[in-house]
């Protein structure tokens, strides 16, 4: 019993004993806890405060970066926009004037006295472009008796008399009215209406042509043919469309009708002909001069063979000299020659006594 008490005794005490260290490491515990608790939130506090300043500072450089991207995109646009705008302000610029100048065009255009002078201004040009200034001119009363004036004349070459011209007399043609209503016909598939408006044309061109025949064509002071001239290629291709008018013209009215193309290439077979007829003009001086010139040489082999025939004869001088002195040689061979400055003295005074002799 005594054992069992005092083993209760150390069982309690023990009990208490430990206890006490589990309160004690309770204690020690919850301290630890509180100070890490107190760390890791100190920690943590920081932490969060620093992620915050990081932050502003990254959206504060976002931001500044952004803007400055924003204004620069801005800026870049709002020049581009502009840019665009003052091209456009331009183009609305240029599409007025151009609608002022087709304007201006369709009123030239819609007046036939004005299509005639722009039919007259573009032969003007190709004129003045294939030919030279003394090879035409405007203008010109080319038949007498008539008080017409044809808009342009060629000078072509009088066989008979070379003093004087002849006259190819072109006319600028442009039956404005006629052609329009072809063209309108073609646009709406009329047959009827393409049938008549080509007779209208038909009619048109042949007064056209009896004109310039009756008005310009006078041979022997014209050529025997005169020249039609249409403006566009348009009109030159409806004419030819129109069966044996183009025939009928040149054979009937003697009038050959051209375009803007087939007048050029008209003019440059003309300046072809222009060109064999100045060779021909020069070709009786060119035989001249080719006749001179063959004088001349004749008379340079002349003094040729004379100075030949004194070359032959100095050679032949040199030739007896050259065997004259063989021959002095020959003689002097066995006189003792003398040294080179007594010979030099001897001669010297020998000089003397025939100066003196003198």
């Amino acid at each position: 019993k005594a054992n069992r008490d005092e083993l209760n005794k150390s069982i309690l005490s023990f009990e208490q004993k430990i206890n006490q260290r589990i309160e004690s490491l309770t204690k020690e515990t919850e301290t630890a806890l509180d100070k890490s608790r107190e760390t890791v939130e100190r920690k943590l506090t920081e932490l969060q405060t620093g992620n915050e300043k990081k932050l502003d500072e990254m959206r504060n450089t976002v931001d500044e970066k952004l803007h400055k991207t924003l204004e620069a995109r801005l800026g870049e646009s709002f020049k581009l926009v502009s840019e665009r705008l003052e091209l456009v302000q331009k183009g609305l610029g240029e599409m007025q004037s151009l609608a002022t100048d087709v304007g201006s065009l369709k009123n030239v255009l819609s007046n036939v006295k004005t299509k005639g002078v722009l039919g007259e201004y573009q032969l003007d040009a190709i004129l003045e472009q294939l030919l030279a200034p003394n090879q035409y001119d405007r203008n010109v009363k080319t038949k007498s008796g008539s008080q017409a004036n044809v808009e342009f004349a060629v000078k072509m070459p009088n066989k008979s008399n070379p003093n004087e011209v002849v006259w190819l007399p072109i006319d600028s043609k442009f039956p404005t009215a006629d052609y329009e209503a072809l063209q309108l016909a073609y646009e709406l598939g009329d047959k009827e209406a393409v049938a008549k408006a080509q007779s209208a044309l038909k009619a048109k061109v042949l007064n056209f042509a009896k004109d310039i025949r009756d008005k310009y064509i006078d041979p022997p002071n014209t050529t025997d043919f005169g020249i039609m001239f249409l403006p566009f290629e348009g009109l030159y291709a409806e004419i030819l469309r129109i069966p044996s008018l183009f025939e009928t013209i040149s054979k009937d009215y003697r009038v050959t009708i051209t375009g803007p193309t087939t007048i050029s290439a008209f003019l440059n077979s003309l300046q072809m002909g222009f060109r064999s007829l100045a060779v021909e003009k020069r070709t009786s001086e060119i035989w001249n001069l080719l006749g001179a010139v063959r004088t001349e040489f004749g008379k340079f082999g002349e003094v040729l063979q004379k100075t030949k025939n004194k070359l032959d004869s100095a050679s032949r001088e040199i030739d007896q000299a050259s065997v004259r002195s063989r021959a002095i040689e020959s003689k002097l061979k066995d006189v003792v020659e003398l040294p080179i400055d007594e010979s030099q003295k001897l001669l010297a005074d020998a000089d003397l006594l025939i100066t003196d002799d003198a």
